[in-house]
């Protein structure tokens, strides 16, 4: 038995792993900065955005928004006006129906758990490593012409997730109402 604990514990590729893509063209983050980044604000077209890869029905994970809701967005309460926007966002509000945007988020990621297999299996103990990249792009379009750009993201994501529950199993029995029972 002893020995079998002692298998457990040094093995920990046994210990679940888990991968999340959004199903994308770009690769990377800097692929899908770079063709980011060859749109231009009041030269690119539709065209041109379908012939990078930015087509909401072609390309997955695109949000098409419409008119209102750009406005909820770039105008949420009175404190923030029209003129408080950028040029290309005024000219599509003014626009109205002729004005929409396409949003895009894009996630890589990889989550790998390592450590004590027993801890982890029983659930005192688990510790996850998060790896990968996010890109996120906002285009406004004034009818078939791109008027406003905006990009951000993560480019390289790194994080670590240590999870200790001194209970293990039973913390999910009855939650908070178990622990006052116990009087902890």
């Amino acid at each position: 038995m002893l020995l079998i604990c002692v298998l457990f514990v040094g093995c920990s590729s046994w210990l679940p792993s888990a991968k999340r893509d959004t199903i994308t063209t770009w690769s990377s983050y800097d692929e899908a900065r770079t063709t980011f980044n060859t749109i231009v604000p009041y030269k690119t077209t539709v065209a041109d955005l379908k012939q990078i890869g930015y087509d909401p029905f072609v390309t997955p994970n695109i949000t098409l928004l419409t008119y209102i809701e750009l406005l909820h967005r770039f105008l949420p309460n009175n404190s923030i006006t029209k003129s408080d926007l950028d040029e290309g966002v005024q000219d599509c509000l003014a626009a109205k129906d002729a004005c929409t945007a396409y949003e895009l988020a894009l996630k890589k990621s990889h989550e790998e758990r390592f450590g004590n297999v027993l801890m982890d299996l029983f659930g005192f103990r688990r510790k996850t490593k998060v790896s990968g990249w996010e890109f996120n792009a906002f285009i406004i379009l004034k009818g078939d012409l791109v008027v406003y750009k905006l990009s951000g993201g993560k480019p390289n994501i790194d994080e670590l997730i240590d999870e200790k529950r001194p209970l293990g199993p039973l913390q999910d029995l009855g939650g908070d109402r178990l622990l006052r029972a116990a009087g902890l």
